[in-house]
């Protein structure tokens, strides 16, 4: 009888489960998919309460309803019992906080607190506290705190501390009532298995955290804030950091009236999301190798064999992506919601008219017509700045640019100028790395961008130069948490003892490779080195236009009341 894993993907707006069969690595054909009811909150709370700007929250509710629709609905899709799941793996985003009770009770859920934005869940993209990030890097660079440099030198708001210190500062009352601030992915195996462990991966990349020297110390922790002095011990330690790859605990009964699986089945320690693409990817892992994750943001994975220290990198950790290699996260804060953005706001009726008529969305419409332009046809060249920017500048003030607009420009182009912006934001962080001792060899690109669209992947390929291969699998993630649910199994249920074992069987790549086109590469070159000027310009020292027109905007939005 097949045995099989479960991985499931909470993403921005929903979360998917997949069934994988340990022995052969075939995917079941239906996954399980629930829309997140509360989507992101960037506006204002259920009741009504409008949010400060910047802010990005979700409701904790929505992953218990994920959780409970996404496993028994993969089950029944693929005719599978639950006796024949010996393993569940849980990929999250991150960095995703909220405080929780010493019961495991969000906060946000509690009468007391259930109106007040800062006890709900902070998503990735929340830059909230972005004067805390810019803070505490000041703080570790008077005092030369070493840890700074493993993540770019410069701290981002999109991590665990600024957050947990603007927490303390604006509500010391919500700080002293939380036990701990946790990650959506620790907690959410810990609301199946009783069992609160925190995910090496997640502590290392948005907590701070180093496998030898632990978290940073408590007097810088002091020198930030008195009342932080003994934050690891009162809101983090609680729970202990575990490795990727092996088990949290099994399903308890609650995790079972949850999921409708056994009560036993091991649970995997958790893993972010884009990091989990890169065992899902990777049949052979080797050092040099980027596994390109293409969602609503993007993801630079790299794996190398030595510790270097990459400017902007967003955070380097060993054993962080596969045991044995150092694992380096770079990434595009705006990546698929770059597209979506103009596809939902900037595009004319007739285009979605068009469209409909021909049985297409705008996307696929937009790409038949953009892919007739050919390299520098438009006259256009955007940054791919629309939501921040977090390698290598690591900036989350830093806004979106496009150039070369003309009464002419039609919408097809500007749709591929913002694609041509991501490719070339990716080869920025690609050059990054080759600078800082940590070269490319090989590109993985992972996600149902990348199997879908052609004509981006292709404009990839020629914007940096290099030969792109394809995942086999839409839901790289997933997949890449079921291997983790199989190590967690282990060979006596049926799983695997060595991640490398489960890999070769169970990661998954395509034959597909775009090569660059050297007509094409020839032209790119020409609008790189325009891009990098607007980058350094914008990004660097050259002009605070933006920060201006936003700071501009926050008082506008201030003086009107909203």
């Amino acid at each position: 009888m097949a045995k099989y894993t479960i991985g499931i993907d909470f993403g921005t707006l929903s979360a998917r489960a997949i069934l994988v069969d340990v022995k052969t690595g075939k995917e079941c054909p239906e996954s399980g998919v629930f829309d997140y009811p509360h989507a992101v909150m960037e506006t204002e709370l259920p009741s009504g309460k409008k949010l400060p700007y910047d802010y990005a929250l979700q409701h904790p509710q929505d992953y218990l309803d994920a959780i409970s629709f996404v496993v028994p609905e993969v089950l029944k899709a693929n005719n599978v019992s639950p006796d024949d799941v010996i393993g569940l793996g849980i990929d999250f985003t991150a960095c995703t906080v909220f405080p929780i009770d010493a019961d495991g009770t969000p906060l946000c859920l509690t009468e007391k607190y259930s109106d007040n934005p800062l006890a709900y869940v902070q998503l990735w993209k929340h830059h909230g506290a972005q004067e805390e990030a810019n803070q505490l890097t000041a703080t570790a660079v008077i005092r030369g705190e070493t840890f700074l440099a493993r993540y770019g030198g410069k701290a981002s708001s999109e991590t665990l501390f600024p957050r947990l210190w603007k927490i303390a500062k604006d509500d010391p009352e919500l700080y002293a009532d939380m036990d701990q601030y946790v990650e959506a992915g620790d907690w959410i195996v810990g609301q199946i298995t009783g069992s609160y462990v925190r995910n090496s991966c997640a502590a290392g990349y948005k907590a701070l955290y180093h496998e030898r020297e632990g978290y940073p110390s408590k007097e810088f922790f002091k020198a930030l804030d008195p009342a932080l002095e003994n934050v690891i011990e009162e809101k983090i330690a609680k729970s202990p950091v575990r490795p990727i790859g092996t088990k949290a605990g099994e399903i308890n009964a609650a995790g079972s009236k949850l999921t409708g699986l056994n009560e036993g089945t091991a649970v995997a320690v958790a893993m972010i999301d884009a990091h989990a693409g890169v065992p899902g990817t990777l049949k052979e892992a080797a050092e040099n190798q980027m596994v390109l994750i293409m969602g609503t943001s993007g993801c630079q994975m790299s794996i190398c064999k030595d510790e270097h220290i990459v400017p902007g990198c967003f955070g380097v950790v060993k054993d962080g992506m596969l045991p044995g290699f150092y694992g380096y996260e770079c990434g595009q804060s705006g990546f698929g919601d770059h597209y979506a953005w103009f596809v939902e706001n900037c595009v004319p009726e007739k285009y979605a008219v068009a469209a409909r008529e021909q049985g297409k969305d705008l996307h696929q419409y937009l790409t038949e017509l953009a892919d007739k332009l050919v390299p520098g046809e438009s006259g256009l060249l955007a940054l791919d700045w629309w939501n921040g920017n977090r390698s290598i500048l690591v900036d989350n003030d830093l806004t979106g640019l496009m150039m070369g607009l003309r009464l002419t420009t039609r919408p097809e182009e500007i749709y591929r100028a913002l694609i041509e912006a991501t490719a070339f934001g990716t080869r920025v962080i690609i050059d990054n790395l080759d600078r800082s001792g940590c070269p490319t060899e090989a590109i993985f690109a992972t996600g149902g961008i990348a199997l879908k669209n052609p004509m981006l992947m292709q404009i990839f390929a020629d914007i940096t130069g290099r030969p792109f291969k394809i995942a086999g699998s839409k839901y790289g993630a997933s997949l890449g948490s079921a291997v983790m649910g199989a190590l967690a199994a282990g060979t006596e249920r049926g799983g695997y003892d060595n991640i490398f074992d489960a890999t070769a069987v169970m990661a998954n790549l395509t034959d597909i490779e775009y090569q660059p086109i050297p007509e094409h590469v020839a032209v790119y070159d020409k609008l790189y080195e325009q891009f990098l000027k607007l980058h350094d310009y914008f990004g660097r020292d050259g002009s605070d236009a933006m920060k201006v027109l936003k700071q501009i905007q926050l008082d506008a939005i201030a003086a009107k009341g909203e």
